[in-house]
Order: C-alpha cells, then sequence, then structure tokens
C-alpha cells in the first residue's frame, strides 16, 4: 500500500484557474462513432501551465473525440415523441442492419409520421431519408444513423440509469487507500465494486461508460479507489486501451465561457482531446454547470466530469504514461 500523502495546491487554492478540454469549435451529432459537439483545439496550445508530454499512444481511433462544453442540450431537452413498446439494444444503427432493433426504429419512424408503409427489418434508404427527416426537423446532427440523441428523440434508447454503479455515500472524512479524502460518489478497497470483465491489468485506470464509473487499480490489482462520473452522451469515448498523454493544471475555454480543473487527458484525435476533469465552471460568475450529486448521468460532450476531490485524487494518480482502460 502506498503511504498517505496529500497535494499540497488544491482546486480550493487555484481558484477560478482551470484545467481544461479547450474548445474552439462546435459540432451537433446525435450519432456514436461521429463529431460530435464542441471540439477541442490541441489542448497543449492553450493550456495556462502544462506537465511533462508525452506522444499520444495510437488508440486506432477513426473518428475524432468530442470536448466538454456542459452547454449543449441533455437527454431531457430533446422533447421526444410518445414511447413506443420497444427499446433498441445496438449502440448505433446504419445502412445495411437488420434486425429486430431496425423493426423497432421503423416502428418509432412510422409512429411519429417520419416514414410510410410497412416495417420491414432492414435498414433501407427510405429508412435513412425517414432518419434524416426526423434529425431535420429536430435539430439534431442530420447523418441519416441512429445513435443515442436520435434514438432518444424517438423514446426507443434503453433505460440508462439502471446501468449505472452506484455505492453509499462514504462517511464524513473517509479517506482512500492512499490516504486522500473520498467525495459522495466514490468508495475504496473492499468496498468498491467489482471491477468490469475484460479491464485489463496492472497499475490502470478503468472507465466503465455504461456504469458512469472509474476504478484506480495498484500493480498488485488492488482497487485504491472507485468514482462515479459524467461521461459524454456520444460514442466518442473509444473502447480499447489508452494512455495519458498530457496533463494540463490550468486552462480555460476556447469560448472564454468555461474553466475545467486538473486536466488529464487519455484520447487525442486529428480535432480535439478527451479526458478527465473536475466539475466544470462557469467563467461569468463561477458556478457550476452541474452538482455533485449529478454524477452518474451522461452530461458532457467527450471528457469525464469528477467530483474535485475526485479530480485531485486522479490527477495524483494518473501520470502521464498511465493506461486508460475503456469498457
Amino acid at each position: 500500500m502506498q503511504t498517505s500523502h496529500r497535494r499540497t495546491t488544491t482546486l480550493a487554492g487555484l481558484g477560478t484557474i482551470a484545467v481544461a478540454c479547450v474548445l474552439v469549435a462546435i459540432f451537433r451529432s446525435n450519432d456514436f462513432g461521429s463529431p460530435s459537439a464542441e471540439a477541442d483545439e490541441d489542448p497543449m496550445t492553450m493550456a495556462v501551465s502544462t506537465t511533462t508530454v508525452a506522444d499520444p499512444v495510437d488508440s486506432s481511433a477513426t473518428n475524432p473525440g468530442s470536448a466538454d462544453s456542459g452547454t449543449l442540450p441533455g437527454p431531457g431537452d430533446l422533447d421526444p415523441v410518445t414511447p413506443t413498446q420497444c427499446t433498441i439494444r445496438a449502440r448505433s444503427l446504419r445502412v445495411g442492419d437488420s434486425g429486430d432493433d431496425v423493426l423497432c426504429l421503423q416502428r418509432s419512424l412510422i409512429e411519429a409520421s417520419y416514414l410510410t408503409g410497412a416495417p420491414s427489418g432492414v435498414y433501407d434508404n427510405a429508412t435513412v431519408g425517414a432518419v434524416k427527416k426526423l434529425q431535420t426537423e429536430r435539430n439534431l446532427f442530420i447523418d441519416g444513423l441512429t445513435g443515442r440523441e436520435t434514438a432518444l428523440s424517438l423514446g426507443i434508447w434503453p433505460e440508462e440509469i439502471s446501468l449505472v454503479v452506484r455505492t453509499p455515500k462514504p462517511a464524513p472524512g473517509a479517506v482512500d487507500l492512499w490516504g486522500y479524502p473520498l467525495s459522495s460518489v466514490a468508495t475504496s478497497g473492499p468496498d468498491a465494486p467489482p471491477l468490469p470483465p475484460d479491464s485489463g491489468s496492472g497499475r490502470r485506470l478503468v472507465y466503465q461508460r455504461a456504469g458512469q464509473r472509474v476504478w484506480a487499480v495498484d500493480e498488485n490489482e488492488v482497487v485504491i479507489r472507485s468514482w462515479l462520473v459524467s461521461g459524454s452522451k456520444y460514442d466518442n469515448e473509444l473502447p480499447g486501451i489508452h494512455r495519458v498523454y498530457s496533463r494540463s493544471e490550468s486552462s480555460v475555454a476556447g469560448d472564454g465561457e468555461s474553466y475545467f480543473n486538473l486536466m488529464v487527458r487519455w484520447l487525442k484525435t486529428s480535432d480535439d482531446a478527451i479526458g478527465f476533469h473536475a466539475l466544470p465552471i462557469k467563467v461569468a460568475d463561477n458556478s457550476l454547470y452541474q452538482t455533485e450529486a449529478e454524477l452518474g448521468q451522461r452530461l458532457s460532450v467527450g471528457c469525464q466530469r469528477q467530483a474535485n476531490l475526485d479530480a485531485e485524487f486522479t490527477w495524483e494518480f494518473a501520470q502521464v504514461g498511465t493506461p486508460v482502460v475503456v469498457v
């Protein structure tokens, strides 16, 4: 077990100096695997202060990730039609797909008057046209694919809250195995939920998207700490084994509206970066974009938001080169 140690510079000490996904452009998308919401400029060019930077690990990403703005509509803002009696199981549907999920989609499109005729169970050109019409009318990213945002709008996306892995609130003053105070959504050691299957080995961070949960594991497979996050609404948190490639202690959003604290980047694409950071702060009045109690919901457009105490732990644990396993 590592000897207990504490940071001397805390988030409170940073004040409104922040750490960040640095935002420079906005792309709207509702579908997994496509550009979504707000994109990052190369974070190394905007960071106020930056630690050692290593070459990013090739995560075989073919799509850009997304940054976190905290300003785009969430699931509750989509005004879906009355849900049908079905939900889809696939994370995305596109031309050439077939089966029950496509039948569910087509029935929903027919019910919402975007598709005519009988459902065929095949994602054909007529289905693409119907999806594009829906996306146009509901101000979604128009690509003819069916992902989370389009499915939410139709009321056929599965209930996500049941998948979130929650733990009891720790006792006041509780600390993890390294001696760091636990947030209200964190736990440690034997009290932590079991690691997800196929989540790697050795010293690493494990991020489970469905459970909206992170585990910090040492070289002896001991869970030092586990906590809830608010991850991306989109499919830009690419599964696989990545590595922390840069860290910034303070930085401000490219639009000048947001601060982010203690940024630990693990996925770099041609356009932007994705990483763990503290709860985003509004520049205008220093208020938070979300509360700690709202963690466990998918509210960002790329990065993983953390309670401030969890962000401080991550900053110490996840040095450059630390593996990040995304499942």
